[in-house]
């Protein structure tokens, strides 16, 4: 594992969606982790996400983001954190690529089963959202991305403001 994602702060709650009150002292760990996060690819100059959840911290929502050869290729991604998480990983969806790549589910949901799954597996309930960006999305994008732009599945149209608008 990278130096980066060890720096993650590990979340030590096994509350789960369903607990309730319990689930709060969860999702502070949660904010923590992904604050600590956010700023050190900050500081590293590889800011590729930004996400919000709404009032009781399951569903979350926001874009991450792609560069490759000079483009910005940028996203929706959203999840629902299920009743068994932490013990379960985030099934992770990018709506607007749903169908593009046979390494992704109906719904647009990412495929994680071989490389990520085992991974959390071995260190749920410690992992969180922010390791599910680090070590699910991230390397999923940095595989993906590419791929669909050389396959034509993916390309830019314009460019607005400095950023390059993607068709899917």
């Amino acid at each position: 594992m990278n130096s980066e994602v060890e720096q993650i702060p590990l979340c030590s709650s096994k509350a789960t969606p369903v607990d309730g009150v319990a689930f709060q002292e969860r999702l502070k760990e949660e904010l923590r982790s992904l604050i600590t996060y956010v700023k050190l690819n900050k500081q590293n100059d590889s800011d590729w996400f930004k996400l919000s959840c709404d009032k009781t911290g399951t569903k979350w929502s926001g874009i991450c983001w792609f560069y490759y050869k000079r483009a910005r290729y940028e996203f929706k991604v959203e999840f629902e954190l299920p009743a068994t998480y932490p013990m379960s990983p985030p099934e992770i969806k990018l709506p607007e690529l749903d169908g593009k790549t046979p390494k992704m589910y109906r719904g647009g949901k990412i495929c994680c089963d071989i490389h990520f799954n085992p991974l959390w597996a071995k260190h749920a309930p410690t992992y969180g959202i922010a390791h599910a960006m680090a070590l699910g999305l991230g390397p999923w994008l940095a595989v993906e991305i590419p791929h669909l732009v050389e396959f034509g599945m993916l390309c830019f149209v314009c460019r607005t403001n400095g950023l390059f608008h993607v068709i899917t």
